[in-house]
């Protein structure tokens, strides 16, 4: 796949303008979004998404399209996990509603950038070494079964790690307990202070660097272009704030998702595994030779995710459903 500079840099000046209308438009003037404009601007972004999707399909052909699409589905799927968290960490901060798009927009900006010093150290160590791609695979199997176990008291284990992520900040940081607005920084007794909002946004910018261990193997084992994986992390990350207020309580009954995403993961370390023997250069595997063995195809790997996003989000409604029906009932 041959990308100019040129192409580069507009991809990055078209995503970073979105960002600032994004700012300007809905972030500036705190607010608490409605159901309304979260949903219309949350298809707005999708759309966005499917739009350059189509610009890639028609520029470099079908397959790199596909891989695309298969990159942006995954990586909106990951997203979804990232918005549970974000709920606790909310929460926990106890921060106001209407100043809860700023931090997200910011802390989803700092992810972003973050992210794409991960893609292209990930991008050298492929072109370099090829082997690379088992320690993904196996990283991306491991992170399945880490999640399925984790899956019973997820709350308990994000709360631990976001608490390590703000005595780290708070360690090197000036705080208040008390919210100024929306302001990041404020004077307290005559000295400049970070307010809680600041803590909020480090720790939603750091959590998100630790779901991007996740999720860029994930996308390098749909596809090895950093191009590609990168528009597929800004676009899923960019819907993803209207995404948090849509969704609101409806997180809640996504009960199998983890699920899901461990079998996601799972299937997309199985084929970076797979790819890792195909492409085998380590001395000590069949003598350096290349192994055999069949590629798992980019339309089967969009299939297999698409059904699994789907199969386990019916039944997650499906099952909440009847769990709050059997409670009523009861009462």
């Amino acid at each position: 796949m041959d990308v100019s500079v040129l192409t580069w840099v507009i991809t990055c000046l078209v995503i970073a303008g979105l960002f600032v209308f994004d700012f300007f438009s809905h972030v500036r003037v705190p607010h608490s979004p409605t159901l309304r404009e979260s949903g219309f601007w949350s298809a707005v972004y999708i759309t966005f998404a499917l739009i350059f999707g189509g610009f890639v399909w028609w520029k470099w052909g079908s397959t790199y399209g596909g891989e695309y699409y298969a990159g942006f589905v995954t990586e909106k799927a990951l997203s979804v996990d990232n918005l549970f968290v974000f709920v606790i960490i909310m929460t926990k901060f106890m921060v106001p509603r209407i100043y809860q798009q700023k931090v997200l927009l910011l802390g989803i900006v700092m992810a972003l950038v973050m992210r794409g010093a991960f893609i292209a150290v990930g991008a050298a160590a492929i072109a370099r070494y090829s082997w690379v791609f088992y320690l993904f695979g196996l990283f991306l199997i491991l992170t399945a079964v880490k999640l399925v176990t984790e899956s019973d008291e997820p709350v308990q284990h994000e709360r631990e790690r976001e608490g390590r992520i703000e005595r780290f900040a708070k360690r090197f940081l000036r705080t208040t307990d008390t919210y100024d607005g929306d302001k990041l920084f404020t004077l307290e007794n005559g000295k400049r202070v970070a307010t809680p909002l600041l803590v909020v946004l480090i720790v939603i910018g750091f959590t998100d660097v630790l779901f991007a261990l996740d999720s860029i193997p994930a996308i390098y084992g749909l596809t090895q272009e950093p191009y590609l994986v990168f528009a597929a992390n800004a676009f899923a990350l960019m819907g993803l704030r209207q995404l948090y207020f849509l969704l609101g309580g409806l997180l809640d009954k996504l009960i199998y998702l983890s699920y899901g995403l461990s079998l996601i993961l799972a299937f997309i370390g199985v084929k970076l595994v797979l790819h890792a023997l195909h492409e085998n250069t380590l001395n000590f595997i069949n003598g350096g030779e290349h192994v055999p063995v069949p590629e798992i195809s980019t339309a089967l790997s969009l299939s297999v995710i698409g059904v699994t996003l789907v199969v386990t989000t019916v039944a997650s409604l499906l099952v909440s459903r009847r769990r709050a029906r059997t409670r009523s009932s009861t009462l």
